[in-house]
């Protein structure tokens, strides 16, 4: 579904406020209150809206380590791995994949001990081969979609620039004019 200006900018307010009335929030973008509880209902009644819950951060209740598992399984068997990953209550995530690998989930654990009693509960189902687990170091971009949300409401004509490669002071435009070398 494509989103126009006013869902991207009812969005980033939810973004922002996930517990703004509907009344405010008519009011904060200068919109009626019937076209922003209707634009609130398309975005729920698409899916672009999944949920107003809570988000937890799973170090703040006692599950610091995240771990990224990808995992081989036994072919045919995938309904069962799914529902058995499922039940694991340390599994937040699970992805079906192509390349390295069948599904890919990410797990949490108290520590990296507790990390391994949970890799163990993971790969102990017949259905799982293998598994090649990382763990997190640091999550510098958390997941997030307001980002997504700004390019879908307003898409670029062009390209955005790409970052410039930080160069050192030889390499320059400004440090003097360029010169060829000496003619061999």
């Amino acid at each position: 579904m494509a989103i126009d200006e006013l869902d991207g900018r009812l969005l980033e307010l939810l973004a922002r406020e996930p517990r703004i009335g509907v009344l405010e929030a008519s009011r904060r973008l200068g919109v009626a209150r019937g076209t922003a509880q209707a634009r609130l209902d398309k975005l729920r009644a698409t899916g672009v809206i999944r949920g107003f819950g809570p988000e937890v951060d799973p170090a703040a209740i006692g599950f610091p380590v995240t771990a990224f598992a990808t995992l081989e399984i036994k072919q045919g068997r995938g309904a069962e791995v799914r529902a058995h990953l499922a039940s694991v209550p340390e599994v937040l995530e699970l992805h079906t994949i192509t390349g390295q690998g069948d599904m890919l989930c990410r797990l949490v654990a108290r520590s990296n001990a507790d990390l391994q009693r949970v890799i163990d509960e993971v790969v102990g189902f017949d259905g799982i081969v293998r598994a090649a687990t990382a763990i997190v170091m640091e999550n510098p971009v958390p997941y997030r979609t307001t980002p997504l949300v700004r390019h879908a409401a307003h898409p670029h004509p062009h390209p955005r620039p790409r970052p410039q490669a930080h160069l050192s002071p030889s390499d320059s435009p400004s440090s003097g004019p360029h010169r060829s070398p000496p003619p061999g």
